[in-house]
């Protein structure tokens, strides 16, 4: 079988951490090659290193049997290695037919913009997708699925070899979903290798061919799709077998936090309910059903026309988060690398952004030793890897991102924990001592509202379930006494209970 990528005894390292360590990996030609690991196994270092953003330490890598060397993402693209990162790398206030077509331009050294060899460039591309997507128009006005085609569109005219997805479903509903598989489909028979990265394993099993696993930056094996149970896959990601709990409901019945008629225009409409002491409710629904514009606005980001909210019997000022926060209220945000971190910064000074204050002495400056005991504490709690405080967030896996967020609001100290899709983008090990971690804080009495997609995770911590239909509350579950498709029907139907 023809090996179009294969890597020898890859190794990586950063001031202080082995981030691939003996990484050996080969590519069929036409094959789906799927890479998972848990975060922080090595998958990102791993793609940058064969997109020539990052420069090995030591190993080989051969593309066609011949040996290269990157110094330059371009030098990678030109060897037929084309990356589409979770955030596209797309420029939204330019065409599609641009989009598509620049970097072939820029691999070719010319400075003369032809405008419609342009056009008939991504009009080819396009047309090899069977796609129907118009190239004049801005791509900011495209939806994410169909800018995920227009990447790949861009990877097709860059005669790309390998074309690498990054957590290419993460932000896709699921009929984009549907599509983009028919997309891999179509570039595994033009025998385009496509080397995919994801979390859900689910869609891993729908559409690999052969599966490569990387577990704390070492290489454990690569497996047929039909020879590997699920179970079998989770135990080489974790080095461990995953116990999946679903948590006994409990019942409080001393009221936090209360929502009377809250409503905002094309938000969401009379919107009421009660969160008691130390109880998980779940907020759940459709996409574009309401759920985040809700907790926003309790959490001060989103200001709503009418309506009260009162924490332990006291009226909330809405007008702002920092009254929100005041009052004890913390939100973790859907996108936390916009919304949730300041980049650049360490990891330790993430985790205690929202406690600064807190740690300084009467003189006004750090208490060192209390802030490291501080963020060693979460570190230890949320398992983030590698456990290293001073280094810099943007070196930190998505999903070792995704907890440094959690850690800085839970080190807030909050009566309030609102959580909008807690576990997304999250590797399976991960999303069990999340769940934990949030049970264990409802046991501390802490109030918690988590929304999310994934009805698995519903079903699993939530005591009580709020289901939202067009911005308004369609049902309310209690207890165990719901499924997944009851919770479906519910979000498609108008009816309260």
């Amino acid at each position: 079988m023809h090996e179009i990528v294969k890597i020898e005894g890859l190794r990586k390292e950063f001031p202080g951490v082995v981030a691939l360590d003996d990484v050996n990996l080969s590519i069929r030609k036409g094959e789906v090659h799927a890479l998972v690991g848990e975060n922080g196994a090595g998958k990102s270092t791993l793609i940058k290193v064969l997109a020539g953003v990052y420069k090995a330490n030591k190993g080989k890598i051969f593309i066609d049997y011949k040996n290269v060397e990157f110094n330059h993402p371009l030098e990678a693209l030109k060897a037929g290695i084309s990356v589409t990162f979770q955030d596209l790398s797309l420029f939204p206030n330019l065409s599609v037919a641009e989009n598509i077509a620049i970097s072939k331009k820029i691999e070719a050294g010319e400075k003369l913009i032809n405008w419609t060899e342009f056009r008939k460039i991504a009009e080819e591309a396009i047309k090899t997708l069977d796609v129907n997507i118009e190239v004049n128009q801005k791509l900011g006005y495209l939806s994410i699925g169909n800018r995920q085609m227009i990447a790949i569109a861009r990877a097709v005219v860059n005669d790309a070899k390998l074309l690498i997805l990054d957590e290419p479903t993460a932000s896709l509903a699921k009929e984009e979903i549907s599509a983009l598989f028919k997309i891999i489909d179509k570039l595994k028979k033009q025998e385009i290798s496509v080397l995919f990265v994801s979390h859900k394993l689910d869609e891993i099993f729908e559409v690999a061919d052969r599966i490569s696993v990387l577990r704390d930056g070492k290489y454990i094996g690569t497996y047929n799709r039909d020879d590997i149970t699920e179970d079998e896959l989770i135990s080489y990601m974790v080095g461990r077998k995953v116990i999946y709990s679903k948590y006994p409901k409990r019942k409080s019945d001393e009221p936090m936090l209360e929502v009377n008629n809250l409503s905002k225009k094309n938000n969401f409409k009379d919107i009421s309910f009660t969160l008691n002491k130390g109880e998980i409710l779940g907020v759940t629904g459709l996409v574009g059903a309401g759920r985040t514009e809700v907790v926003q606005a309790i959490f001060g980001n989103n200001i709503p026309d009418e309506g009260e909210v009162y924490l332990e019997g006291k009226k909330l000022d809405l007008s702002s988060t920092a009254k929100a926060m005041e009052a004890g209220i913390s939100y973790v945000p859907e996108n936390r690398q916009e919304q949730g971190l300041v980049l650049g910064k360490t990891l330790a000074d993430n985790i205690t952004v929202t406690i600064i204050d807190k740690l300084k002495n009467k003189f006004g400056l750090i208490d060192n030793s209390q802030k490291k005991s501080i963020v060693n504490e979460w570190i230890d709690k949320l398992n983030i890897k590698p456990p290293y405080p001073e280094m810099n967030i943007d070196q930190f896996s998505g999903g070792n991102q995704q907890k440094a967020v959690i850690a800085k609001w839970l080190a807030f100290s909050p009566k309030i924990l609102i959580v909008d899709e807690p576990t997304q983008g999250i590797d399976i090990g991960a999303k069990s001592e999340i769940h934990k971690l949030l049970r264990d804080l409802a046991e501390d009495g802490i109030g918690i509202i988590v929304v999310s997609s994934e009805l698995p995770e519903i079903l699993a911590i939530a005591d009580r379930t709020l289901v939202m239909r067009r911005g308004r509350i369609s049902h309310v579950f209690e207890g165990d006494n719901m499924t997944q498709e009851e919770i479906l029907n519910k979000a498609i139907t108008t009816t309260k209970n």
